[in-house]
């Protein structure tokens, strides 16, 4: 669940990390998003149009990720609201209708509170949490 618009004070808390200001834009132009969910909450494989640093704060998640090389192996929905979600359930795909996702190298890591992951423009990422999480997404060009 994104907690920043419901907790707007929440951001006072937040710091954005140097790393975000090496880019093209300015401070303003970062999207700061925070994320809290029970264990086994899932964001479903998908990929993001800007770099993100994804700390985290609070609980442990798991996090698969591919490169935007093996896209077509990944199934994006055709849908231009869904173009950047893989239509395939990551830890129990249907290797019937989805043969080539099998074939798709991937990396992975569990996340530990402290923990911040780059995850580059456009690469795609599955996200579960292994227990009560929190943590904090920064988006930038």
């Amino acid at each position: 669940m994104l907690v920043l618009p419901t907790i707007p004070e929440l951001k006072e808390d937040i710091r954005i990390p140097d790393y975000c200001c090496l880019g093209e834009g300015d401070e303003d132009d970062i999207t700061v998003n925070a994320w809290f969910g029970p264990k086994g909450t899932v964001s479903p494989l998908h990929q993001d149009p800007q770099q993100n640093f994804l700390a985290q704060v609070v609980g442990s998640k798991y996090i698969r990720l591919y490169s935007p090389e093996d896209t077509e192996k990944l199934y994006p929905h055709e849908s231009q609201l869904l173009h950047n979600t893989s239509q395939v359930e990551v830890e129990n795909p249907d290797a019937e209708r989805f043969p080539e996702f099998v074939k798709a190298p991937y990396l992975e890591c569990v996340l530990q509170p402290g923990d911040v992951l780059f995850i580059p423009v456009k690469h795609w990422h599955y996200v579960r949490s292994l227990e009560v999480s929190f943590s904090v997404s920064f988006w930038w060009s």
